[in-house]
């Protein structure tokens, strides 16, 4: 199971309690999603998905792939440090990524630093929501 199909589980739960006239928020959902699969609460489920779910462990000079503002890319790491949860990671560019969306205008970059998660994704966000950086070893 993933993250997302527990929240689903959880709205789809919520959904059936309010169609019986049980309203329960969202998070009470989450929580009861969370101990039908054994863990004490909501946090610890998502921490156990996450886990479960995370990429092989990223190395120092792995091949990488991935998505950077929206952008297909493939590269090298060149630097890693950190915790699991919270690595600072730098990738070098196979090909220089255009960062801009616009056709009359280019802003190519051939390296990026940022921090991921455990599940390779960054903490800061585009302004559409997505993560910044995405990066999964490159199985090539």
């Amino acid at each position: 199971m993933t993250i997302d199909e527990a929240k689903a589980q959880a709205k789809a739960l919520r959904a059936a309690l309010e169609a019986q006239g049980h309203a329960i928020s969202h998070a009470q959902a989450l929580e009861l999603v969370a101990r039908q699969h054994g863990a004490r609460d909501w946090n610890t489920l998502h921490a156990r998905l996450a886990l479960r779910n995370a990429p092989p462990e990223l190395g120092l000079g792995d091949r990488v792939r991935g998505l950077y503002l929206g952008q297909a890319f493939a590269g090298r790491i060149i630097g890693l440090s950190g915790p699991l949860t919270h690595r600072l990671i730098e990738i070098r560019f196979d090909q220089p990524v255009d960062v801009v969306r616009f056709e009359s205008f280019s802003n190519l970059r051939s390296q990026v630093r940022s921090v991921i998660d455990e599940t390779g994704r960054s903490h800061r966000k585009t302004s559409d929501g997505a993560p910044q950086l995405i990066v999964q070893r490159d199985s090539r």
